[in-house]
């Protein structure tokens, strides 16, 4: 099970990840908090008066077809996205939206859907959201609540029969690591990289989150892109997501990397499954 905070996450965010398991046969449900009605329209082909208009409805549509070209199963929680606030001081997030719902209102359905899909690992960002969107934050708030309380049959007694994930992940997609290599990789094949002002953010100090566990998944970075593409108020095919073309890709970081932040069952650290002490405790 892999949560996310609007349509369109599940595509930059451990896709390939979801569509080698897909391959090799473990059911994958993607569950999206919210409809990404906030979302701003980042592809200039798609700024138009009748997309703004139904934004959600086209963003709905646009999840349709990106599960399909991963082959995943998809859940909405039915939260109402937050927007990204901007300005100094920050304006207030709207009344009823998602970030501003309480831990255990927004945690039910999860833990709900978490009962009845019955998931060995989980995935979801880290505390800080993978960057400070008050619905990433969120997202990670309700993930570990739902893994710490579906296996619990005293908490959140109206949302079915208990049941306990294993594993809970992290995404750990934008590491500087992987930014230096892909950027090195680039220069070395005489092409010009993109990631100048994006290397210009790090600075010395070490990560948050180690990096546990590198998934290779090259061979899915197509089904990847294809699935990005699908979300098409989001993504600028001429833009950022590929400016680095797949066999520079593939060659210099051919994995999606991620942080075991809790496990029940005995690993070896590091990781290259997601599965890794699962399969030894249970048959998948």
């Amino acid at each position: 099970m892999a949560v996310h905070a609007h349509p369109d996450d599940e595509s930059s965010k451990g896709a390939a990840t979801m569509a080698r398991y897909v391959a090799e046969g473990v059911e994958v449900l993607v569950v999206t908090c919210t409809g990404g009605e906030r979302g701003d329209i980042l592809n200039p082909a798609m700024d138009r008066p009748e997309v703004k208009a139904d934004i959600g409805k086209v963003r709905e549509q646009e999840m349709a077809r990106a599960r399909a070209i991963l082959g995943v199963q998809q859940r909405w929680l039915g939260f109402v996205d937050s927007g990204f606030p901007e300005g100094d001081p920050l304006p207030p997030l709207p009344e009823g939206c998602f970030a501003l719902e309480p831990l255990e209102k927004a945690a039910e359905p999860l833990v709900a859907a978490v009962r009845e899909f019955r998931p060995h690992v989980m995935l979801t960002y880290d505390e800080n959201g993978g960057y400070p969107h008050p619905d990433h934050i969120k997202c990670h708030e309700v993930s570990v609540e739902a893994f710490e309380a579906a296996g619990d049959p005293d908490r959140y007694p109206g949302a079915g029969e208990p049941w306990q994930p294993l594993k809970l992940y992290y995404h750990m997609t934008f590491t500087k690591d992987r930014i230096v290599a892909l950027d090195a990789a680039m220069k070395a094949a005489g092409l010009e990289s993109p990631y100048a002002d994006w290397l210009k953010r790090f600075d010395d100090q070490p990560p948050r989150w180690e990096v546990t566990t590198r998934v290779p998944c090259a061979d899915h970075f197509e089904t990847r892109d294809q699935a990005l593409l699908a979300h098409a108020t989001q993504i600028d095919p001429n833009g950022f997501w590929f400016a680095v073309p797949l066999d520079v890709q593939r060659e210099a970081w051919p994995t999606e990397d991620y942080h075991l932040a809790r496990s029940l069952v005995d690993t070896e650290l590091p990781e290259d499954d997601l599965f890794a002490g699962v399969r030894e405790k249970v048959s998948l």
